[in-house]
């Protein structure tokens, strides 16, 4: 018998054939002798199922989308205990255990004990302003300092552990973790990192110097960032703060970025064996040939 007796179901709301989708994984769910549970917001055929109120009623929440629709359940979590089950129906989905294609393959086995949970770690963001927090939140992949819709470069003086390590004069900077590595920093030129690692990624967007490039610190190592964006007579400056792409946070000249990681984790519950080197296989094309133009 699977040690997950309760088991929620949330989808991307805009999913194609999502109700199909819904029905497959819960016949495979109750020959399993799970109790399933909905998210009756995006479930809209739940066909008389029960929907959780909270992740405290459920030992497992599994989540059918893309990456984007990971990022949105763990955003959601009153609490990191519940381990999440990514069912792939996006486009990259890295962050994706399943695909829908062998979900009747592999999600019998994942639940009857051939599975483990991986722990992901998670940044800690606060925006300090004028000497208190005006904003606080976390991130799974990264936070994002960078202009709005003004197309100029920003100054943003960075100190580690309270010692000044550069000042990027830059579009942007992506401060991520391992399992943002994959994501917007790999796009600006950052390192692919394996996601189990503790560590945090620096990656300058478009630096004006080409000294100034990507750097992995220690996870517990503690970032601030100070926003030198000055507007002049001709323009405002707006730079804003992204947090997984999904949370925008307006900020000021002089405000200051803290970012650290911190003891919480989300899980993901998974296959046993290591998937990262073949997901990235398949995801990035590593090892493929370029077609030669005839």
């Amino acid at each position: 018998m699977t040690s997950y007796q309760n088991v929620g179901i949330t989808v991307k709301s805009g999913l194609s054939f999502k109700n199909e989708a819904v029905v497959k994984i819960r016949e495979l769910l109750e020959s399993l002798n799970c109790n399933v549970l909905i998210d009756e917001k995006r479930v809209t055929d739940s066909d008389g199922l029960p929907s959780y109120t909270s992740v405290a009623d459920i030992d497992l929440l599994i989540v059918v989308g893309g990456d984007g629709t990971v990022l949105r359940a763990v955003r959601e979590l009153e609490n990191f205990a519940t381990p999440i089950l990514s069912i792939n129906r996006g486009t990259i989905g890295f962050l994706a255990e399943i695909e829908y294609e062998e979900l009747e393959d592999i999600l019998p086995k994942i639940l009857n004990g051939d599975g483990v949970v991986e722990e992901r770690s998670i940044l800690r963001v606060a925006v300090e302003r004028d000497g208190t927090i005006a904003e606080e939140g976390f991130a799974l992949n990264e936070a994002v300092i960078a202009q709005g819709t003004i197309a100029r470069l920003v100054d943003l003086q960075t100190e580690v552990n309270n010692e000044k390590l550069t000042t990027f004069h830059a579009d942007g900077l992506i401060v991520s973790t391992p399992t943002g590595s994959t994501a917007y920093s790999l796009a600006a030129g950052g390192p692919v990192v394996h996601p189990t690692l503790q560590a945090t990624i620096l990656t300058p967007i478009n630096p004006h110097s080409f000294s100034q490039k990507p750097i992995v610190l220690p996870s517990d190592y503690d970032v601030s960032v100070q926003v030198q964006a000055k507007p002049n007579k001709f323009q405002d400056t707006e730079v804003v703060l992204t947090l997984d792409g999904q949370v925008y946070i307006p900020l000021h000249h002089e405000d200051v970025i803290r970012i650290c990681g911190c003891n919480d984790t989300v899980k993901f519950l998974r296959r046993k064996q290591d998937t990262f080197f073949s997901t990235i296989r398949q995801k990035l094309k590593w090892g493929e040939r370029l077609e030669e133009n005839r």
